[in-house]
């Protein structure tokens, strides 16, 4: 299945993003342009929060069961599509097939898999002593991800985001988009409620800091270089411990 760059992911629905700025994706190994990417804006990740936003209550109170039988068509998905995804990651960011297969590919696979063996025991509530303790989702992620491991790096916050019943807001590199868009097209096959995930490329100093300074969006993981997680940390600045965005 082509993918489409051009397109974001939101509310469960392939979105064609006309009149968007783009971006041409470089095959790092041959400097050839192996992609068009449209970069999205504010008001992209607004209206990807909002469904984030909408699609929470109901997927926060979803059961174990529910969550482990989306992650089982996950992994069956990336299994599935091996050499496609592996295929994606030498394109896009330069490494050696074999090493795309194994390493790339691998701990992609990996990070569901272990999310899925955790969740399968995992007690969201449980007794000490006269105190009873709740373990909840936290509410809509935003991860914003680097172009180098780009699938690890995705898949180490979406697997365990969607195991514990939160919903997300991803903006993978946009210099290596490819490997996301096959990781979206398994999700979304797998039957992912609508909301639940939502995919919107872009740069970093327009979606990420958009991601990040969003009002609405309770946690950001941020992976990348000390820059620009600078940047992120001052986006993000109005979050304190005590403070948390509103969930009206």
């Amino acid at each position: 299945m082509a993918i489409d760059c051009r397109q974001f992911f939101i509310n469960g629905e392939w979105l064609a993003m006309a009149g968007r700025p783009e971006l041409q994706v470089i095959n790092p190994a041959t400097e050839q342009v192996c992609a068009t990417l449209c970069l999205g804006t504010a008001a992209d990740v607004d209206l990807a929060v909002r469904a984030a936003r909408t699609a929470f209550p109901a997927w926060s109170q979803s059961g174990a069961i529910q969550r482990l039988e989306i992650l089982d068509r996950i992994i069956a998905g990336i299994m599935e599509r091996t050499e496609e995804l592996a295929q994606a990651v030498s394109t896009e960011m330069g490494a050696p097939i074999s090493f795309a297969r194994t390493a790339h590919v691998g701990t992609g696979l990996a990070h569901f898999v272990t999310a899925r063996q955790i969740l399968a025991d995992y007690e969201f509530e449980k007794s000490r002593g006269n105190t009873r303790i709740q373990r909840e989702p936290i509410g809509v992620c935003g991860f914003i991800t680097p172009w180098n491991w780009p699938l690890n790096q995705v898949t180490c916050k979406l697997a365990p985001a969607l195991a514990t019943g939160c919903t997300m807001v991803l903006k993978p590199s946009e210099l290596a988009p490819l490997s996301a868009g096959i990781l979206v097209q398994i999700i979304a096959a797998a039957g992912v409620p609508a909301g639940v995930f939502n995919m919107v490329h872009g740069d970093g100093p327009t979606v990420g800091a958009a991601i990040a300074a969003h009002p609405q969006i309770d946690l950001v993981s941020f992976t990348g270089s000390t820059r620009a997680g600078r940047e992120v940390v001052q986006d993000a600045k109005w979050r304190t411990p005590l403070q948390t965005p509103s969930r009206k």
